[in-house]
């Protein structure tokens, strides 16, 4: 019995640890192909706050990481938490709170031109 519970152990770690490098992966694509902003909240995240701004997968699947980032965008940890917290009410019957802005009207990059201007 004592074999099954190290075997599961294994597994487990190893599990973790193949998250953890899918995880990195996909970060480290996003940070290339976006710029360092959060895409609902626009506050900008350089230097030490950069470790404050996560992926979120638009279609909720983490396994789902095409090349060109199409299902990802940057959120900063607050907003991120947000976003699920909102599905999370959702999916048990609740309103999740209402947006600030409707998403067909958000403009996450508006001041996209300004920022890159900037850093030129």
């Amino acid at each position: 019995m004592q074999d099954k519970d190290d075997n599961g152990k294994g597994m487990m770690t190893e599990a973790l640890r193949d998250k953890a490098l899918r995880d990195k992966s996909y970060r480290e694509r996003a940070l290339k192909l976006f710029p360092w902003v959060c895409g609902l909240c626009g506050r900008d995240f350089a230097g030490k706050k950069l470790k404050e701004l996560t992926v979120h997968h638009r279609d909720l699947n983490h396994d789902n990481n095409p090349p060109d980032g199409s299902n990802w965008e940057l959120l900063c940890i607050y907003c991120h938490d947000n976003v699920h917290s909102r599905g999370l009410a959702a999916e048990h019957g609740g309103s999740g709170g209402e947006r600030a802005q409707d998403d067909t009207t958000q403009q996450p990059f508006a001041a996209l031109a300004a920022l890159l201007k900037d850093k030129a």
